[in-house]
């Protein structure tokens, strides 16, 4: 009989730096059973147009939207389920309603260090280590006390893959990377607008109007020249 392999736990930590390098190794949840499954969602946003008299639709890239990376996995009170041992056995002797607090506190509730929830690494044996945040979590209670106390909950909970600013720039290839582009204002033009259709995101108004030194990004001056350089430049000049 060959070696049998080694029970990995879905574990969930916490970090209160977008880096990933300040951990809250307090609020690491260890899942006590395993999911069953896990899902991923990949999804491209487009524009579908359909000219006047015409039968084709001209379907025109948006942006990528996050990965989403969805579980479900159950938490339980009854000390009857198999998974309650070796790490997680301390949760034996906590309540379902403790058992879920543990999860809120690492993946949910406002950190007030840093006034928002904590990114988290979802970590799974050697194939899953998703980088993310809490999306949205769904508790559902599927068993009770005789008084109406819960002793069993079942979590599904999405979370968002998450990329730094400086991570997307360097990543980006959305425009030349050895070209700048150059736009004459026109009137009526706005600079949200201008950006979005240089680099398909109006995110980066903001160091668009600092490369360029305007002192306002609201209104542009007619027959001014602006200039929309290579991510990688403008990122370094941020």
């Amino acid at each position: 009989m060959g070696d049998r392999k080694k029970l990995e736990k879905l574990i969930i930590r916490s970090f209160t730096d977008r880096q990933f390098q300040n951990e809250r190794t307090d609020l690491k949840f260890v899942a006590p059973i395993n999911p069953e499954t896990f899902t991923k969602n990949f999804k491209v946003s487009v524009d579908q147009q359909q000219g006047h008299g015409n039968e084709g639709t001209e379907i025109r890239y948006r942006s990528t939207a996050p990965e989403e990376f969805r579980l479900e996995f159950i938490l339980d009170g009854t000390r009857t389920m198999e998974g309650y041992s070796g790490k997680t056995s301390d949760y034996i002797t906590k309540p379902v309603t403790k058992q879920l607090q543990d999860f809120l506190d690492c993946a949910y509730y406002v950190d007030g260090g840093i006034h928002r929830p904590n990114f988290l690494i979802v970590m799974w044996g050697s194939d899953v280590k998703f980088r993310c945040v809490l999306a949205n979590v769904d508790i559902n209670y599927t068993l009770f006390e005789p008084d109406g106390s819960p002793l069993r909950v079942k979590i599904n909970a999405t979370f968002l893959h998450h990329k730094s600013r400086e991570e997307i720039l360097a990543e980006s290839k959305l425009t030349s990377p050895d070209l700048t582009h150059y736009r004459k204002v026109t009137q009526g033009d706005r600079l949200d607008n201008m950006t979005y259709n240089i680099y398909n995101d109006p995110g980066f108004l903001s160091e668009v109007g600092a490369y360029n030194g305007l002192t306002t990004v609201r209104r542009l001056k007619p027959g001014v020249q602006l200039s929309f350089p290579p991510l990688i430049k403008l990122s370094s000049n941020g």
